[in-house]
């Protein structure tokens, strides 16, 4: 039997003819039902994997964050060693100022302190001391304390006036 043999015309109005028509059309309708729900769900899992993506770059750029706060921190006492040194020798006072310059490019900045207000999310009071400030300013900084990419590495270590 030929392909055309299989084929056959619904065109006339047969009992037949129309319930095999309305057979197709049913058939139809649920092709189409599925081509959409398997569309939707293409759809979906597209946005899913975007998604997904994204957060997965926002985790690896969160553990970037982490890693470096983590090293950076780790090289504080050696600044710390070299701003003392460089008090009294030019050479460490030129190494200081490199390692600095490395730190600032990846994003360390120096909390100032003296002269400010006393904050706690910035500041620690190591001793209250009689000033002629006024209360609750910074007369004097011990430790100094950082910032890594606007969040706090070290708080600063200050004597406050009361």
């Amino acid at each position: 039997m030929s392909k055309q043999d299989k084929l056959s015309y619904l065109a006339e109005e047969s009992a037949e003819s129309g319930s095999q028509l309305k057979k197709l059309k049913n058939k139809l309708k649920n092709c189409q039902k599925e081509k959409e729900e398997y569309l939707s769900q293409v759809q979906r899992a597209r946005a899913d994997l975007i998604n997904y993506r994204r957060r997965q770059e926002l985790v690896l750029e969160e553990s970037k964050k982490l890693g470096q706060s983590a090293f950076l921190k780790e090289l504080l006492p050696v600044l710390d060693s070299l701003k003392l040194g460089a008090k009294d020798n030019q050479g460490i006072k030129q190494i200081k100022e490199q390692f600095e310059a490395i730190l600032e490019k990846e994003g360390l900045t120096e909390i100032k302190a003296i002269g400010q207000k006393f904050d706690p999310n910035f500041h620690e009071v190591v001793e209250r001391v009689k000033s002629k400030e006024k209360e609750g300013t910074i007369v004097e900084e011990i430790q100094t304390g950082y910032l890594i990419n606007g969040q706090v590495l070290r708080v600063t270590k200050v004597k406050v006036a009361e």
